[in-house]
């Protein structure tokens, strides 16, 4: 749901949202949907160019909630009260990004590795 509080942010969404620029409009935002082809109409390489440009931030953040839903189980937010709900995707939140850190160190560490390996062969 988007309302006027939203105003001035950017929306990034799929083929969905066709057809609903005046309320993106109306609430301030600034939509960027991505443009649909037909077998009539296909798109034209700048149609596909702007949406891969769209697809490019949209990505970031469904690969985000993709692994909440998928491996976390946490899209589902099952508490009696805001406040535990809030609490709930504080923690969600936090566990995500603890996982994340992990897996960027132990791809920094295997670089690190490689390249002392490299260094004794070499």
């Amino acid at each position: 749901m988007i309302d006027k509080a939203d105003g001035g942010q950017i929306l990034y969404g799929d083929s969905a949202y066709v057809g609903q620029e005046e309320s993106i409009e109306w609430c301030g935002m600034t939509g960027q949907i991505h443009e649909k082809g037909t077998n009539n109409h296909p798109l034209t390489e700048e149609q596909k160019a702007s949406n891969r440009l769209k697809s490019k931030t949209r990505a970031r953040v469904e690969h985000l909630f993709g692994f909440m839903t998928n491996s976390m189980n946490a899209m589902h937010v099952r508490t009696i009260g805001i406040i535990r709900a809030a609490a709930k995707i504080a923690l969600t939140n936090l566990t995500y990004n603890m996982m994340r850190c992990v897996q960027l160190k132990k791809k920094v560490y295997a670089v690190f590795l490689y390249d002392q390996y490299a260094k004794v062969l070499g």
